[in-house]
């Protein structure tokens, strides 16, 4: 192969390990766990602060990992926060001693309890951060993910509001076509049962108007722009708190971006 054969097909492994990305967008906190106290702010004008927020969730979640009498759903909490604090490591070094952690967590989980949804899925997002931080191998890591996120479908497409959905029709959106497992047919099949399964969900519908947009499928792009008119108040109203803080700037982020006209 030559050396311009060579440069495309880094680019494309790149492209594949930078999908992970778009799991940024997938809101991953968790209703089921109780909701921790705000971080102490250090004066009364103190801003609400989303790293030492996912810090200490990750601190609570070991402790209570490392408390269980066995394997339980405190591994996959603990995958969930690995996950959450992972999004503001420092550096790569730091990305990939989480998610390792994560990884090994929930890895325990599913050897245990192999039809638990929750293993599975935090497994799946663990590995799309171990995905950023390979880059140009990370093209196993992304069969690895979709085979994570399949099962948690298998077992409760309902899991963190449609996740498994969410995150297979961001893979088949995201990823290359030719060297991965990009399909726009998969993607839309798996964005729109997100959408189906959780209609009052922001990230699913907006993940949905994103792909609508790339498409340029105008009847779609109009629907997912409307529903997310009426939508977003509403939201506002029922995902409050610090647990959804962090989601809440991606989620008015992209909507100022895809939500013009």
């Amino acid at each position: 192969m030559g050396k311009t054969g060579v440069s495309a097909t880094k680019s494309c492994s790149a492209r594949a390990a930078w999908l992970a990305a778009a799991l940024l967008t997938a809101g991953c906190a968790e209703p089921n766990n109780p909701p921790l106290p705000p971080p102490k702010a250090k004066g009364k004008a103190a801003a609400f602060d989303p790293v030492a927020h996912a810090t200490q969730r990750l601190a609570v979640a070991r402790e209570k990992f490392k408390a269980a009498q066995a394997i339980d759903n405190t591994a996959w909490h603990l995958g969930q926060a690995c996950f959450q604090r992972a999004e503001f490591a420092r550096d790569n070094a730091e990305r990939a001693r989480l998610a390792q952690e994560g990884i090994d967590a929930c890895q325990k989980l599913i050897d245990t309890q192999p039809k638990n949804p929750g293993g599975h899925y935090y497994l799946g997002m663990n590995l799309g951060q171990m995905a950023r931080v390979k880059r140009f191998s990370a093209l196993g890591l992304v069969k690895d993910m979709e085979d994570a996120f399949g099962s948690a479908r298998k077992l409760n497409p309902q899991f963190s509001h449609a996740g498994p959905d969410r995150n297979l029709g961001l893979l088949y959106f995201k990823a290359p076509r030719f060297i991965s497992v990009g399909d726009a047919a998969k993607a839309r099949a798996h964005l729109e049962a997100a959408v189906k399964l959780a209609p009052d969900y922001p990230a699913n519908r907006l993940n949905l108007l994103e792909a609508f947009i790339e498409w340029e499928d105008t009847p779609g792009i109009n629907t997912q722009r409307a529903a997310l008119k009426t939508l977003l108040p509403e939201a506002r109203k029922k995902f409050t708190g610090n647990d959804w803080a962090a989601d809440w700037l991606e989620w008015n982020r992209r909507w100022a971006n895809l939500g013009r006209e």
